[in-house]
């Protein structure tokens, strides 16, 4: 029998950004079974649409696809207005697109800064304008920004990303402050080097530019990290899905790393 207790999402709408593998996916895998309506968004509608039939099938979800560049600004207010008519108002929002390119500081041009801060920042920036009004006119929501253990230390190479996920995390701090008092919540998750796309391309750069294996170059990224090993989706969207939850009304302006212990915040 469904109860509050099972489903304690029931009849929220929950949007996530980048939905269509990786993190998102496991993101929409983990809110789906609580009684949430999905709206999944990403570049590539064919992956969101193979995730939203697995959802449906699995969990019984109302779950819809939809094609959004979050780097598009002109286009995320109609996107999202088109979800909410379909579904109501967005009580979830999980800002997780993202991506991230490397380059010494001295051939880090402009134009790589700003696709970093397009995507990693100002994406989540306008995603939270879009369903902000409606939060806080009822009084409650869930934001949850997935930055990075990049927005909470520095890494080589990777100034730019690790600039756009400190601003990412700035952003949290700041807006948990100014909506305090309004039931809406805003939080970060942080994770370390996760077993996903991103990782794997990452892999093969540092391939690539060093002549080193793949085992190698992997090796090489958990290095960091504590338990010596990657951290998996699942364990991220875990603690998406926390904040989400009735009991974690209290907890705004954090930024939890997720990261094996590498980073302790």
């Amino acid at each position: 029998m469904q109860t509050a207790e099972t489903r304690p999402l029931s009849g929220l709408h929950a949007a996530a950004t980048g939905a269509g593998s990786g993190m998102g996916a496991a993101i929409a895998e983990e809110l789906a079974p609580l009684g949430t309506r999905l709206t999944l968004f990403g570049r590539k509608l064919k992956p969101l649409a193979r995730r939203r039939d697995e959802l449906a099938s699995r969990h019984g979800a109302e779950t819809h696809a939809a094609s959004l560049d979050v780097t598009d600004a002109a286009a995320i207010l109609p996107g999202f207005a088109a979800a909410v008519a379909r579904f109501g108002r967005i009580d979830i929002l999980v800002n997780n697109a993202g991506a991230a390119e490397s380059a010494p500081v001295a051939r880090t041009d402009a134009a790589l800064v700003e696709r970093m801060l397009a995507v990693n920042y100002l994406g989540p920036f306008h995603c939270i304008q879009a369903v902000l009004p409606a939060m806080v006119a009822s009084g409650a929501g869930r934001i949850v920004n997935i930055a990075s253990t990049a927005g909470l230390t520095g890494y080589p190479y990777v100034s730019a990303y690790c600039g756009a996920k400190h601003a990412l995390v700035g952003l949290t701090r700041a807006l948990a402050v100014e909506l305090a008092k309004t039931g809406v919540t805003v939080n970060a998750v942080c994770p370390g080097f996760t077993d996903t796309d991103l990782v794997a391309r990452a892999v093969q750069t540092i391939t690539a530019k060093t002549g080193r294996s793949a085992e190698a170059a992997r090796a090489e990224l958990v290095r960091g990290n504590p338990m010596g090993r990657l951290v998996t989706p699942a364990e991220v969207a875990a603690a998406v899905t926390f904040l989400c939850l009735p009991g974690a009304s209290a907890m705004t302006g954090q930024a939890i790393a997720v990261a094996g212990g590498e980073v302790m915040s």
